[in-house]
């Protein structure tokens, strides 16, 4: 019977071992076993990429070459009507517009604002496939936006930023300008009359201006464009707001 306690011992001993490694299993299965965690709430739909709204608004903007100067224009109705700045095509003997798709056509001005800096161009003809841009849309500070031009002959360029503040004045050739829209995304010489899109890619201005401390045509991060619903409202040439709705 002396062996017996050994025997005991060797089975308690073995008891012992499986106890922890049942033990040991129940905690290995319990830390590698993922979590329960809650689905994602659906949200709205999200808005365009800036590659997205310049795929949806490049075909609406348009180049605009005059005697010696580049600047930049948007589609803005069914017929045609190309709005731009007015400083743009001020005093040009010759207005040539290029179409996304590589259409030229002489144009001509329809009506101007100086006071505003807009003018309307109608062109001679048409592509055959016309893509104006949505109008509208109002500009909140801090808001991303996009503009769409040919900075310093860079044509079809975009670039983003936000809205940096409102109704901001400006000085121009033509005089001093009131109640723009300030932004930062990057613009240059030849963006003028462009489109500044906010993020749904809906034409919230038209790019007149930039800032400029060192008096050479340089980009500071400071750009101005006049609001949509005052380049809407003028136009006229006499700068009394009535002009054309487009």
């Amino acid at each position: 019977m002396a062996g017996v306690p050994g025997r005991l011992l060797i089975v308690g001993a073995v008891a012992l071992m499986a106890a922890l490694a049942f033990l040991l299993g129940r905690t290995t299965s319990t830390q590698s076993a993922p979590s329960p965690t809650r689905s994602p709430t659906p949200t709205a739909t999200t808005s365009p990429t800036v590659s997205e709204i310049f795929q949806q608004v490049g075909p609406s903007v348009v180049v605009i070459r005059t005697d010696d100067a580049i600047g930049t224009g948007v589609i803005a109705a069914d017929n045609g009507t190309i709005l731009t700045a007015n400083h743009v095509i001020a005093g040009a003997k010759a207005i040539t517009v290029i179409f996304a798709d590589g259409t030229k056509a002489q144009a001509r001005v329809a009506s101007a604002d100086p006071d505003q800096d807009i003018a309307l161009l109608t062109p001679a003809s048409l592509p055959e496939i016309l893509v104006p841009a949505v109008l509208g849309g109002g500009a909140e500070v801090g808001a991303p936006v996009v503009a769409i031009g040919n900075p310093l002959g860079l044509t079809f360029s975009v670039s983003s930023g936000v809205v940096s503040g409102l109704n901001r004045a400006s000085k121009s050739d033509g005089g001093d300008l009131e109640g723009l829209i300030q932004f930062d995304a990057s613009v240059n010489p030849g963006s003028s009359g462009g489109p500044l899109l906010d993020a749904r890619g809906l034409v919230i201005g038209i790019v007149v201006s930039i800032a400029d401390p060192g008096k050479d045509e340089a980009f500071a991060g400071i750009a101005f464009a006049v609001p949509i619903g005052t380049a809407l409202s003028g136009g006229d040439g006499d700068g009394d707001g009535n002009g054309p709705q487009i």
